[in-house]
């Protein structure tokens, strides 16, 4: 007599969190790695709110190398900008490597405050932590009432291979652009490579796929394998997009590895902040321009024009039925609405990077993990 097969046990291949939960998760963490409370507090919600919005590529999924940017001294808190140009509308500004989610905050005010006064700004900010999701601040924007345009590279980070290379020689290099519209802003955000480096790491951490060719191994064949970008990685390593012999490819072809290589321009060689090159190191590089449209609007009634336009666009035929026309900023306001009232999924190899990452801290893992499960 043999014993019958014992059925396979599979792990739930993705959680559900609580959002304001994970939010306290990440506060204590980034608290226990060197942060105040309040710098804790923001790094943690912002994000979080990216995961909220679906580009889970810039959320919480960097926890785990933030905290090891800060032991390894490439990022610190408590910094703030100095002002090194500073005229009357526009301003070049040194983040002296603080984290990107503080620092942006204080990018965007200085932008918004020179923009009221002058109807128009542009601001150049340098040697900055990760940015995070670059659509947040051009949000903060169209809050207030303005537009904004958002030009962002990334200093010696070496993911993407121009068009007809097998070789890297750019970042992802994300645009932002926000105009206020009533009824729900647009709000354009996109990676110009095929896919965010954070989405590949999401891809290993054993979330969603990558698309067909959104990486080039370097024999120049196209592949959605992670590895190719990473290596080969042992467990419980940080994947390191540094290691890996292949590239991210860029979007559009040549058209978005043009625009790339306008960010490498725009927020590396005019900012100061640095263009791509040999080496891995990183900070960010961003362009901004503000404008307040009420001061370019002779009686010809921007806003309505805006809005008539989006709800043109929304009116028109769908390929199919089942799915609406979207305009830029639908999908994020759909997906956190969503995820604010069913939870925010997550997959289960980046929920324990998390957990990993606050243990190494010293923090208990069971209470973390408690704060933040639905």
């Amino acid at each position: 007599m043999t014993d019958a097969p014992r059925p396979e046990v599979r792990l739930n291949p993705e959680v559900r969190l609580n959002p304001d939960g994970l939010a306290e998760t990440l506060t204590r963490i980034f608290r226990a790695s060197g942060g105040t409370e309040e710098e804790a507090r923001i790094i943690g919600k912002n994000l979080v709110a990216a995961n909220l919005a679906g580009h889970d590529s810039h959320g919480v999924v960097r926890t785990q190398r933030y905290c090891d940017w800060v032991a390894d001294g490439k990022v610190f808190f408590g910094r703030s900008i100095t002002p090194i140009v500073d005229a009357p509308a526009f301003a070049l500004l040194e983040a002296n490597l603080g984290f990107g989610q503080t620092i942006g905050i204080e990018a965007v005010k200085i932008g918004l405050e020179k923009a009221r006064e002058q109807g128009v700004s542009v601001i150049a900010l340098r040697n900055s932590g990760h940015l995070g999701r670059i659509g947040e601040w051009a949000e903060r924007a169209c809050a207030e009432g303005f537009v904004s345009i958002h030009f962002v590279n990334a200093y010696k980070s070496r993911l993407v291979a121009p068009f007809g290379s097998a070789e890297r020689a750019m970042g992802t290099n994300p645009v932002a652009i926000g105009m206020p519209v009533e009824g729900g802003d647009f709000v354009l955000d996109f990676a110009t490579s095929t896919v965010a480096e954070g989405k590949v790491l999401v891809a290993k951490r054993g979330g969603k796929p990558l698309p067909d060719g959104a990486l080039v191994g370097p024999d120049g064949g196209l592949t959605t394998d992670p590895d190719v970008l990473y290596g080969n990685i042992q467990r419980g390593e940080l994947p390191n997009p540094s290691k890996g012999p292949g590239a991210i490819t860029a979007m559009g072809l040549h058209k978005g590895s043009g625009l790339a290589m306008a960010c490498e321009m725009l927020a590396g060689a005019l900012t100061g902040s640095g263009t791509c090159g040999p080496g891995y190191e990183f900070h960010n590089g961003m362009l901004s321009i503000y404008i307040d449209p009420a001061r370019m609007d002779d009686g010809h009634d921007w806003a309505t024009a805006a809005k008539q336009y989006v709800d043109f666009a929304h009116g028109l035929r769908p390929r199919d039925p089942d799915a609406p026309v979207l305009t830029p900023g639908d999908p994020e306001r759909a997906r956190r609405a969503d995820r604010t009232a069913n939870g925010l999924p997550l997959p289960t190899e980046a929920w324990d990077s998390i957990l990993a990452a606050g243990e190494k801290l010293g923090l208990d893992r069971d209470e973390l993990a408690a704060k933040a499960l639905m």
